[in-house]
């Protein structure tokens, strides 16, 4: 019986001074109210129960979120839901512990989260946070919070306007206004649609026009062509009869005319009827039958 009692001893004392540090944590052991400067690895880590113990901090993305009241540039206070997605950084757990404690949240990073958003909201205007100026407001948030954390070990990964409540009547004034300006962009829209049509009726006039003159110079330069061709043909033509009576009138010599008038005058002497021959009586009569005399 003893002897089962030591055993039980030895190995609740065994189990005891085991720790584990689960995936996303880094652990820091504390020996004697001093902190070792090593950041252990997730895993199984033994250590003293009596004079030691392990420290867990997590090295994962944290999500913390928060309900803070935001001041505006306009003096008015605009509730909020926001998001801080925070983490430690893996070597930096001792340092952490040391100069902060296991407290950091309440001791560093929600005071600073309260400055920086309240520093940052304060330059915009309420209607902001409705507007794609949101994202610009997260990201300075963010900025001014890491100028201050980055060297204490945290990573600020990101800010997020997760909701905002605006006073009553300034968010149906926003409303209103953002229909005013979505109604103006429709009718700038439909203006310039308008005119986009009316300038493409305008180029297909234009064009018609620019047809209509072209197809009536092609038409009158068919006509000019076929008039001239019709003139050019006239010429030649003319050109050809000159040209033929030119060279008739080179080709009858007086020799060829008289034989000519003594050919007609034959022909006429062979014919049975009566018939008078009056000449200028240079032209000889020669080789005509009796009966012709």
């Amino acid at each position: 019986m003893k002897k089962l009692f030591s055993q039980l001893l030895i190995l609740s004392i065994l189990f005891t001074s085991c720790a584990i540090v689960h995936p996303g944590e880094t652990g820091v052991k504390r020996k004697l109210g001093k902190l070792n400067e090593k950041a252990y690895d997730p895993g199984i880590q033994l250590y003293n129960p009596f004079i030691s113990t392990i420290l867990r901090l997590p090295i994962r993305t944290v999500n913390l979120e928060v309900k803070l009241p935001l001041p505006s540039r306009e003096g008015l206070t605009i509730q909020s839901e926001i998001s801080i997605l925070y983490r430690i950084e893996k070597n930096s757990g001792p340092e952490v512990i040391k100069n902060i404690g296991m407290d950091y949240e309440d001791v560093v990073i929600l005071p600073v989260f309260r400055s920086a958003a309240a520093d940052v909201t304060s330059k915009f205007y309420a209607k902001d946070m409705h507007s794609g100026e949101r994202a610009r407001i997260e990201r300075n948030i963010r900025d001014t919070m890491m100028a201050v954390l980055g060297d204490k070990g945290f990573v600020v990964e990101n800010v997020l306007l997760k909701s905002i409540s605006l006073p009553t009547g300034l968010s149906a004034a926003i409303e209103e206004k953002l229909r005013a300006e979505q109604e103006a962009q429709r009718m700038e829209f439909t203006k310039q649609k308008e005119k986009l049509e009316a300038e493409r009726k305008a180029i297909a006039a234009e064009g018609d026009k620019q047809s209509a003159i072209i197809a009536a110079q092609g038409h009158a330069e068919v006509a000019k062509i076929k008039a001239e061709g019709q003139a050019n043909a006239i010429k030649i033509e003319a050109e050809a009869r000159a040209k033929g009576n030119e060279m008739l009138s080179k080709s009858l010599t007086p020799d060829i005319l008289k034989n000519n008038q003594i050919e007609a005058f034959k022909a006429l002497s062979n014919s049975s009827n009566s018939k008078v021959i009056i000449t200028d009586g240079k032209t000889p009569l020669l080789g005509l039958p009796e009966g012709g005399k």
